[in-house]
């Protein structure tokens, strides 16, 4: 599946940069090939046109911020929030400036210390909500942000895969003598997504000893893995203490190969019991296992299960493939394929029903 070929896939809400970056002007991003150019308006609340004035097309992005509106570095016409052009310098005082002067707009809010947008003035969800995040006995440690060469559905579906662990992650918590993940407990499907729940036996190293305050060689964990489609989750980690450790990621679409990675963990200890420092390094090591996979993945990856071999514990995997497929088929589209798969730079488009 190509996610910019799938308008469907734009009626839902992507984090897209830390609301820390616009403090000191306009940032640029791609959300599924769309350019865009961020910043603050006045009252301090993010915004989000396409980054291309529509002038002479240059990038807004490179210009600076004006009263809260974007200004064009080009021949400094401002654009507001809502993509009209408020101030066109080069006309007479008093002219009234075409309505025709705008760019497009996106729907932009903030959420957990993040941009999130959304390409369609009609989203087909809400943003996830986290309550841990308002919690004031759970802590918020921002993790990481940064751009992955590997397409949407495969980074997510492997955040959901019980059985690659004890391979990818041998050097960091998965026990290769023990191959075999127990059965997932239990998948309820939600009007987002679906919520899994299962355990898992896991290997206890030094750094997690600290971490974990769990002196123990192995400890147990308890998942409960809720996936918000079409490329974010939660893992809701609890271990035998009582130590809640909850990740974010989402696996935001910049282009059809690439996702930019956002991730922040919450939990309900102390700096004191766990330095946030310790915490970021060891899952620093684990995202870094899955990331050397996962970047040599095919990113079209099929909604169609003929394609590739399948096990019992790709039990989420096929979901999310199914719902995926539903959701393309209940908004009249098909899925969008690479022709001649074998070649990752081919631009010819399959169209496979679904």
């Amino acid at each position: 599946m190509l996610t910019t070929q799938q308008p469907v896939l734009r009626r839902f809400w992507y984090p897209v940069i830390p609301l820390d970056a616009l403090i000191n002007g306009p940032q640029s991003f791609t959300l599924m090939g769309q350019p865009l150019v961020l910043w603050l308006d006045g009252e301090g609340h993010p915004a989000a046109l396409a980054d291309r004035c529509c002038h002479r097309s240059a990038q807004l992005a490179k210009g600076m911020v004006q009263n809260g509106c974007i200004r064009c570095p080009y021949h400094g016409w401002e654009y507001d929030a809502l993509g009209a052009c408020t101030t066109v310098p080069q006309l007479d005082p008093g002219t009234a400036i075409p309505k025709t002067y705008r760019v497009p707009s996106y729907l932009c809010q903030e959420r957990y210390g993040y941009v999130w947008v959304c390409l369609d003035d009609n989203p087909l969800q809400p943003i996830p909500e986290i309550p841990q995040f308002a919690d004031p006995n759970f802590r918020f440690i921002h993790e990481f942000y940064e751009p992955w060469n590997v397409g949407g559905l495969r980074a997510i579906e492997n955040s959901f895969d019980s059985a690659h662990g004890h391979f990818v992650h041998a050097s960091s918590w998965g026990d290769m003598a023990n191959p075999q993940p127990p059965p997932i407990d239990e998948v309820t499907e939600t009007g987002f997504g679906f919520v899994m729940k299962h355990w898992l036996e896991v290997l206890n190293p030094d750094l997690q000893k600290k971490n974990l305050g769990i002196e123990g060689e192995k400890t147990i964990r308890t998942n409960t893995r809720t996936w918000y489609m079409p490329f974010a989750r939660t893992l809701h980690i609890e271990y035998p203490n009582g130590l809640i450790h909850l990740i974010f990621t989402a696996y935001t679409p910049i282009d059809d190969q690439h996702s930019q990675v956002v991730q922040f963990c919450l939990r309900n200890d102390t700096e004191a019991e766990a330095k946030a420092a310790d915490i970021i390094a060891f899952d620093r090591q684990v995202t870094s296992e899955d990331r050397v996979i996962l970047e040599g993945t095919d990113y079209d990856a099929p909604l169609s299960l003929a394609e590739e071999q399948h096990m019992a514990s790709d039990r989420p995997g096929i979901l999310m493939r199914h719902r995926l497929a539903k959701l393309l088929k209940e908004n009249g589209e098909t899925e969008q394929r690479r022709l001649g798969r074998s070649s990752a730079m081919s631009p010819v488009l399959e169209q496979v029903a679904v």
